[in-house]
């Protein structure tokens, strides 16, 4: 799978692509190809009730189903302009917040209004997030149980015309507003 940073004029927002070779996101889905972005989301939902670990699935088949709902609504984007501008840098994982998926996705959103201006969010799994200076960027934060805690991946991607962006600054960045919050109050 090759990950591709577009830029949807539209939304005005970065969006990932996952180019899957030789395979159709909506046939993944269960979709037809004229499929409503909100179509799209009822399927991956619907399909990560049995496919998600938490729930007798396996990571693998999540990932998948993943990458063809993001694909398929970059897809169901297109009818607006969108333009390409690079490869997004990933950080996976990139840290750990000691608190269980709900908890760290809340800690986040407090956050992300910190850093910068909330997009798009799908609780409590990722986020999306356009950062402010002095990083100014796209970034989404992705979340996984992990053992009573939460691993966070990072995705960032420059503006059109932009120079690429310091993953390892964007991911300081945010831990050390997470270790600036009040935890207790979060409960």
């Amino acid at each position: 799978m090759e990950f591709v940073c577009l830029y949807n004029h539209s939304l005005d927002r970065m969006i990932t692509v996952a180019l899957m070779v030789g395979v159709d996101p909506f046939t993944i889905l269960g979709l037809e190809r004229t499929a409503t972005v909100s179509e799209i989301d009822a399927a991956r939902r619907f399909l990560a009730k049995s496919a998600h670990p938490d729930h007798g699935g396996s990571v693998a088949e999540m990932q998948r189903i993943n990458a063809a709902a993001e694909a398929a609504r970059a897809l169901a984007d297109v009818r607006s302009p969108v333009e390409s501008v690079g490869q997004v840098s990933q950080d996976h994982p990139s840290f750990t917040i000691e608190a269980l998926p709900v908890q760290a996705f809340e800690a986040l959103i407090i956050v992300a209004d910190l850093l910068g201006e909330l997009i798009d969010d799908d609780p409590p799994y990722q986020l999306e997030v356009l950062l402010g200076d002095p990083l100014p960027c796209w970034c989404r934060l992705s979340i996984v149980p992990d053992a009573g805690a939460s691993t966070v991946s990072i995705e960032v991607g420059s503006q059109p015309g932009d120079p690429p962006i310091d993953i390892d600054s964007v991911r300081d960045a945010w831990i050390v507003a997470l270790n600036s919050l009040d935890w207790n109050a979060l409960d």
